[in-house]
């Protein structure tokens, strides 16, 4: 009887540890940021660009934009911006879902961004030296403050820097 229960007790772990390892590996890779992306984040779900007031999903590589009265997603920007620079505008990281539920908000917090043309990109790191702060979320967290409170703070000391 006791081999009996050693055996389901085994074989049921053996099935938990494979059902763990594949929902980690589901998880690992989430999708390179582009090389116009900003330079310091270890994770980004989303850019929220100020200046064409739209969105790019770093997982899809895809921009959601409002066209008409409603919110689109495509994996080009309409014709309107054929020669918009996505390396010298400035772009605000986003890890929420669904971040344009909340546009009003990110509007009146990051509109007035949408004339920087100064953030340095993953591109040109390589050539410049700039100052990497490599924390993920999860060490923001960590030390007290939230992503956002971090966000602004790195912001901020990107505006003292011109």
């Amino acid at each position: 009887m006791k081999k009996l229960l050693y055996i389901t007790l085994l074989i049921g772990g053996l099935f938990i540890a494979k059902s763990s390892s594949a929902q980690v590996s589901v998880n690992i890779n989430i999708g390179a940021q582009p090389l116009w992306g900003p330079v310091g984040y270890d994770y980004v779900r989303f850019y929220y660009i100020p200046a064409i007031d739209a969105y790019y999903n770093v997982g899809s590589r895809r921009y959601t934009y409002f066209q008409g009265n409603r919110w689109v997603t495509k994996s080009k920007l309409p014709g309107r911006y054929r020669n918009f620079d996505l390396y010298r505008t400035h772009k605000v990281v986003i890890n929420d879902h669904n971040p344009w539920n909340h546009h009003r908000r990110h509007r009146s917090e990051y509109g007035r961004y949408s004339s920087y043309h100064n953030q340095p990109v993953l591109r040109d790191v390589r050539h410049h030296r700039y100052e990497v702060n490599r924390r993920s979320s999860k060490d923001m967290k960590h030390h007290g403050k939230s992503h956002k409170e971090s966000r602004k703070n790195r912001n901020h000391r990107h505006d003292n820097r011109r």
